[in-house]
């Protein structure tokens, strides 16, 4: 009855652990104190009370909302907002235009058209390992892109060096008759416990784009959820603060950014693509009918980054709940001996569990991932959602593990049961 791609994506939705757990049975401490508790989904839902608040007192919907054309492509207002914002927060070398600017319905659309318009079925994205997993869904669903990904050990993720790592992935993948068309990077990064890249590796990962002629994406969606973490790791560069003559091209740089996750708002569906090239936004804005925001999403954001007071305590408030979430996270991992990934921004911290990996006697190449869905399946028995094999580590046993999307109450309960399934005590 369906297409042989209708037929794909139907058959996909039966693969174990597509999606993330405890959608259907989400934990709640009154109504279902049984439920899941699943640490698998990027939100910060730590500052919702105050968006439900500055909403229906600062949000007008204007009539022009109800049209189309308030916002297509992000509408007129929005873009003069959000450039705003970039040029105040990003540092960018040089300000940004509005009309740089094109939004859809989340990242996501963006990813989608990107690929629609940067490669063919059958091309690949380069993207170094652990990464965010769900870009195999974002280019490959109806683009039919490929994921190349560079594995990095031996070398610092964040350290310049990464470039060779890149260059022999991309040689072979062209020997295998696969071409690269665009390096994706995320800064802050997914799921590396948001740890920034160094001004010195944008500049040599810019080198190697140019080098290679390939484009280069760097998704910067957490760039104002850095906070101090008595570290002393790297604050957030953005890639629009370098000054790209003689490393790259201006029209091979792209840079993602939204409403999703700095401001809370996953559920708002708005993420820009902010670029100079000409070609790629007359090639984006042909499948934006595709993808635009809702009038009242637009309407909501633009009254959110209009509000310059509210923006600056916001975010800062933000930052705030998000260091002590981590921080009380972190303790209990640390009192359990649970190792994890060092960062300074973000909702998530990357968890080692490979020592809890069960021995199923069993062998072949999948074998050490068959370990890491039977210790998710584990945990989800057990009321707690941990994604399997999304972050495409090289090595099985690592979990995304977000604390930002309930109350401490939620998290001190998530983290129990994860310690209890693991048979860890701790005083």
């Amino acid at each position: 009855m369906l297409s042989n791609r209708g037929t794909k994506y139907a058959q996909s939705q039966d693969i174990p652990w597509g999606f993330a757990p405890g959608g259907s049975d989400r934990y709640d401490k009154v109504s279902n104190p049984n439920g899941v508790i699943s640490f698998s989904m990027a939100e910060n839902s730590l500052v919702h009370q105050e968006l439900e608040d500055f909403v229906p007192k600062n949000v007008t919907i204007p009539a022009e909302a109800f049209a189309y054309r308030y916002s297509a492509g992000g509408g007129l207002r929005f873009p003069i907002a959000m450039a705003n914002h970039l040029n105040e927060y990003f540092d960018p070398h040089s300000p940004v235009n509005p009309d740089d600017i094109l939004t859809a319905a989340g990242l996501t659309a963006i990813d989608e058209m990107i690929a629609f318009a940067l490669g063919d079925p059958g091309d690949a994205v380069l993207v170094s390992r652990p990464i965010y997993g769900r870009f195999e869904l974002d280019f490959g669903n109806t683009a039919g892109l490929k994921i190349v990904y560079t594995d990095m050990e031996g070398v610092d993720t964040f350290a310049p060096e990464i470039v060779g790592k890149y260059q022999k992935a991309l040689d072979a993948s062209n020997a295998m008759g696969v071409k690269i068309r665009f390096l994706m990077i995320v800064n802050p990064h997914n799921p590396l416990a948001g740890r920034c890249y160094p001004e010195t590796t944008l500049k040599e990962i810019m080198k190697f784009c140019q080098t290679n002629d390939i484009h280069l994406i760097s998704d910067e969606v957490y760039a104002l959820s850095v906070y101090d973490t008595e570290s002393d790791l790297p604050n957030f560069t953005s890639a629009l603060s370098i000054n790209p003559s003689g490393l790259i091209d201006k029209d091979k740089l792209h840079v993602l950014s939204g409403m999703s996750k700095d401001f809370g708002s996953v559920g708002l569906r708005v993420g820009s693509l902010i670029t100079q090239n000409a070609e790629l936004k007359k090639a984006v804005s042909a499948n934006m009918r595709f993808h635009n925001p809702s009038g009242m999403a637009i309407a909501v954001s633009t009254a959110i980054l209009e509000n310059r007071k509210f923006v600056a305590s916001f975010l800062e408030l933000a930052r705030q709940r998000l260091r002590e979430s981590r921080a009380y996270t972190a303790e209990v991992l640390d009192k359990a001996g649970i190792k994890y990934e060092p960062g300074n921004a973000g909702f998530f911290l990357y968890i080692d569990l490979s020592l809890y990996l069960p021995d199923l006697k069993s062998t072949g190449p999948d074998a050490e991932r068959g370990k890491e869905f039977a210790l998710a399946q584990k945990l989800l028995d057990g009321g707690v959602g941990l994604h399997p094999c999304e972050e495409q580590n090289d090595k099985a046993g690592h979990f995304r593990l977000v604390f930002s999307s309930f109350d401490r109450d939620t998290l001190a309960e998530g983290l129990r049961r994860l310690l209890s399934v693991l048979e860890i005590r701790i005083s």
